[in-house]
């Protein structure tokens, strides 16, 4: 098994963990973005979702929101038009897409875990949300026609795929001609190698996760125009060492608790804190891009 399909199938089977246990996982009720708060469902508002927005889905989609940001928020989503979401997870941005596109339009899932589909199908079906459909599959290899996409959206996930080349490279041949990306992700600032190491971290969206800059080149290289970043939220000491207590294996919880080693992982956190945000990516394919390919 290559290291590319060692990491896709250890974030397979944490995220399948995670849905079965609301509370871990990328930016989740114990990661980077959740400081100490500690009730369901402020994950998800921390992340950018309103009162009114989450009042409208069904409680199982959010309690298992594990996302950095609110895509839809700033997607400037319009009705009639086709929206898919790369690694829908438990359908939390499908149902708020489907909401904005209206009945004339339609919104796509994809997600490579099967019981993050299966959650997603009960969201969509409780909602009664009958212009969402979600398919299996990897963002790398989307099985989505060329050309047929109004808007990309994402939640925190591009981070974790280990061929993000290929990911950028699939957002371009999906969209339409002038058709655009709004994505929300972790990028980081020359983490640490002995944070990289810690497989849960890699789950948790720090480890995989590349600069902002690299994000952004990738982009361009994949031919998408005006990429830029519209917001950042960099993360702040606490919620770095809450990170790192949560993610490690819980004998090493246990052995920091009893020997009272949180000031030593405080300290860790304070070298890296600054280097790690969530970022709101927005990018466009070319109107020419029909033109180009007839030529």
């Amino acid at each position: 098994m290559s290291s590319t399909e060692k990491i896709r199938d250890r974030v397979q089977e944490a995220y399948t963990a995670a849905v079965k246990s609301p509370g871990s996982g990328c930016c989740s009720e114990t990661s980077c973005c959740r400081g100490d708060v500690e009730q369901k469902g402020v994950a998800a508002k921390a992340a950018g979702y309103s009162a009114e927005e989450l009042a409208t889905l069904p409680k199982d989609t959010v309690v298992n929101s594990f996302g950095c940001g609110n895509p839809v928020a700033f997607a400037d989503v319009e009705e009639g038009e086709t929206v898919l979401d790369l690694g829908s997870g438990a359908g939390i941005d499908l149902l708020l897409a489907a909401q904005k596109v209206g009945p004339s339009g339609r919104v796509i899932g994809v997600d490579m875990t099967d019981e993050m589909i299966d959650r997603a199908r009960m969201a969509i079906a409780s909602a009664g949300a009958d212009n969402v459909e979600v398919r299996k599959g990897i963002i790398e290899n989307l099985p989505v026609e060329d050309n047929s996409v109004d808007l990309v959206i994402s939640n925190c996930v591009i981070n974790l795929s280990p061929e993000k080349d290929k990911v950028f490279a699939e957002i371009q041949r999906v969209l339409k001609p002038g058709g655009r990306m709004r994505v929300s992700d972790i990028v980081v600032e020359r983490l640490p190698s002995w944070m990289r190491s810690i497989p849960s971290v890699y789950e948790s969206c720090v480890g995989g996760a590349i600069s902002e800059a690299e994000y952004l080149g990738g982009l361009r290289a994949a031919g998408l125009e005006e990429a830029e970043v519209s917001e950042r939220l960099v993360y702040e000491i606490d919620q770095i060492a809450n990170l790192v207590l949560s993610e490690l294996p819980s004998w090493w919880k246990s052995a920091i608790k009893t020997l009272r080693l949180t000031g030593p992982v405080r300290w860790l956190a304070r070298s890296v804190a600054g280097k790690v945000w969530s970022a709101k990516f927005l990018a466009r394919k070319s109107p020419a891009a029909a033109a180009r390919a007839v030529a």
